[in-house]
């Protein structure tokens, strides 16, 4: 049970961070969320300790994680750098493996050589969520970004099947470097061979499964899910490296031909969405777990008589210069190699600062620290079992470095590549290109998701994007509703309310329906408000609570039974119809004392006219809703949901600002406000 709740209470500060990191752009997300581990362990009542096998660790986090940067990695990239891919790779974790094993060994001599290099083998993975999130804040040339991208993809693998060699020559204390060649060869490319292997068959099964007639979304994502944690079992029970087997079999099965069609795109779509919330957790979760364990690291380290705090301190300062060192002098030397080879020239004060922003850039993380989470408690010394020598320390030194590593690439990178500052008008003028990109994409999705009963419904969803890209490209406006200021909308959502609620305390509308009535129109309120990120008034809070409160008293008293819902809907309409003749009407009178231009007021008008000729029309029957409207609106639903993932998508990689997407969200938002008060 107090597992369970642990983890809970992980996930629930990894939400947290997603919030944070909205609010706090300029820090990188695992910053954020070690912070919130730390502030967590801070605030606990008791002490927290994160023991797991090291096996389940590696399974259970690193096999999903790497297996999702195999499939989403730009292989055609990988294959243009792959000399330098994979000098990065295993030539510079071997590097650093050695430099930070002999240094550690010699300044800490109770650390034998071989755990020394085990703490070098898990320094040696970058991590690709520090890496993103550094891309966000700077301006990481094209050549360094791909590095950093196919680096820390492929370094893990070496760095892991590096540190289970040196954690087996602790534990057993022997070491021969010719059997672990042998052993690292059979290891390497015995997985190589099996996981292509296993990707092919896996693919031809999925395909298989599919001429069988089996289309079910569930089932196909369901096995995705599953064949990273399959994989790496099966490596392990054949005696092969499981990691290098799960990232083999999931580049493979991203680059096999597929067949294209709805259920394949729907498919698609629902497995990119599973997997950016699982790696998303996953992450989190180790960065959350690593800012509990420095409260303990700290505690039972700096307590210790054996060694000096501030040693301790130049210990994981030194081991960080160390690395840093040695990345910077490969990254400049592999430089030099590939100008040579392209007989190219470059100043040589350029190449320094793209060497610095390369190593900077390369910040340790989740893989580090779940490698080191790995490292076994106890091991066998004979006839009894002891503790695994200066884990504890070990342990503290990585979770050092890590922390150092990813201050220095969120506050040092930006400076030697800081983002230019985009003109207004340019800025403007590429978040409405994006917008048009994202309503495009968003059409292709539907039509190629329509069935022969969903195609009529699809026309017309289509129809209506078409109709926003041309206004978008008329006159630059997002809304539904162009050239209405949000503060005219507020303004006329009050009034809406004031009449709701007169009319209720006149008996004039029926309580449960005015109320849910005046939800909607919070809701609304709310999106506009953030929009222009003001802080609702006490007193407007207060109103609306009363209002929810009401709301729930009224349901409690008429308890409708279901076949009460036509006569509720009917009633609804009935409340939008007076209250929108109620508006239009105050908005004519009103004209000339309203602080807003005309032309805005007349816009609103007509469109609170257009809604009125809407609702005066024949209310469709519950047949008729069941029949017709329901294929458009679950159709009008799933263009929405995609273009918010759109959305996303084009902010997390820079082609959208963050004022251009909270405006598309909240648009999106209002939309689906209208959809679920659909009547």
């Amino acid at each position: 049970m107090a597992a369970l709740e642990l983890a809970l209470v992980l996930l629930i500060t990894v939400l947290a961070s997603a919030v944070l990191d909205q609010m706090i752009p300029r820090v990188s997300l695992p910053l954020i969320q070690i912070f919130l581990g730390f502030v967590m362990a801070f605030f606990a009542g008791e002490r927290i300790n994160i023991t797991l096998n090291p096996e389940l660790f590696l399974v259970l986090f690193v096999a999903p994680l790497l297996f999702h940067e195999a499939r989403e990695a730009d292989k055609i990239a990988l294959w243009r750098n792959r000399s330098t891919m994979l000098s990065f790779a295993i030539g510079l974790v071997v590097a650093i493996v050695l430099v930070v094993g002999f240094a550690t060994h010699l300044m800490i001599p109770s650390i034998s050589l071989a755990a020394a290099f085990a703490l070098g083998a898990a320094l040696g993975p970058t991590d690709p969520l520090a890496v993103a999130s550094v891309s966000q804040q700077a301006d990481i040339p094209a050549r360094q970004q791909t590095t950093l991208q196919g680096e820390s993809l492929l370094n893990d693998a070496s760095g892991i099947v590096s540190f289970q060699f040196a954690i087996a020559a602790v534990v057993t204390g022997t070491f021969s470097l010719a059997e672990a060649l042998i052993e690292f060869i059979t290891s390497f490319f015995g997985a190589l061979v099996v996981g292509i292997a296993f990707g092919y068959l896996l693919v031809r099964l999925a395909d298989k499964v599919r001429d069988w007639g089996l289309e079910n979304t569930t089932f196909h994502v369901a096995l995705e899910l599953c064949t990273p944690f399959i994989a790496y079992l099966l490596g392990e029970a054949i005696s092969v490296s499981g990691i290098i087997l799960v990232v083999a079999c999931g580049i493979t099965m991203s680059m096999l031909p597929r067949d294209l069609g709805p259920s394949m795109s729907h498919m698609n779509i629902v497995s990119t969405s599973v997997w950016q919330v699982i790696t998303f957790a996953l992450n989190g979760v180790v960065f959350v777990m690593l800012g509990t364990q420095l409260p303990v690291s700290l505690t039972d380290i700096w307590e210790s008589e054996g060694i000096s705090n501030i040693t301790l301190v130049l210990y994981v300062l030194a081991i960080t210069v160390l690395m840093h060192g040695v990345r910077f002098v490969w990254t400049l030397a592999s430089d030099t190699i590939v100008m040579r080879r392209k007989k190219t020239k470059m100043p040589f004060k350029r190449r320094l600062r793209l060497a610095a922003i390369t190593t900077f850039a390369g910040a340790k993380g989740t893989i580090t620290l779940a490698i080191m989470f790995s490292i076994p408690n106890w091991i066998n010394a004979g006839a009894s079992m002891e503790r695994f020598p200066n884990r504890d320390l070990l342990i503290f030194l990585a979770c050092g470095v890590i922390l150092v590593s990813l201050l220095l690439a969120t506050f040092v990178v930006p400076l030697l590549a800081p983002r230019k500052k985009e003109d207004v008008s340019e800025a403007r003028k590429r978040d409405k290109e994006t917008r048009i990109d994202i309503l495009r994409t968003v059409i292709e999705e539907l039509a190629a998701h329509q069935t022969k009963e969903t195609r009529i419904a699809t026309s017309q969803v289509i129809d209506r994007y078409n109709d926003r890209i041309e206004r978008i490209k008329s006159d630059d406006e997002i809304d539904e509703a162009d050239g209405v200021d949000d503060e005219l909308r507020i303004m006329v959502l009050r009034w809406e309310e004031e009449y709701v609620l007169e009319s209720i305390a006149a008996d004039e509308m029926p309580p449960l329906e005015a109320y849910q009535y005046l939800s909607r129109l919070a809701r609304v309120e709310s999106l506009l408000q953030h929009g222009k990120q003001k802080l609702l008034s006490i007193g407007v809070r207060l109103r609306r609570f009363v209002i929810m409160l009401k709301k729930l008293w009224a349901r409690f008293r008429k308890k409708l039974p279901g076949e009460a819902q036509e006569t509720s809907s009917q009633i609804m309409r009935e409340i939008q119809l007076k209250t929108s003749q109620y508006v239009v009407k105050k908005l004519q009178d009103e004209m000339s004392e309203i602080d807003a231009p005309t032309e805005k007021i007349s816009a609103l008008i007509v469109e609170y006219q257009k809604t009125i000729n809407l609702l005066r029309g024949k209310g469709p029957s519950i047949t008729a809703i069941a029949n017709a409207a329901e294929p458009d609106l679950e159709v009008t639903r799933f263009g929405l949901r995609t273009e918010l993932e759109l959305i996303q998508e084009a902010y997390e990689e820079g082609r959208l600002t963050r004022a251009g997407a909270n405006k598309m969200r909240e648009n999106v938002y209002l939309m689906q406000v209208d959809l679920e008060d659909y009547v």
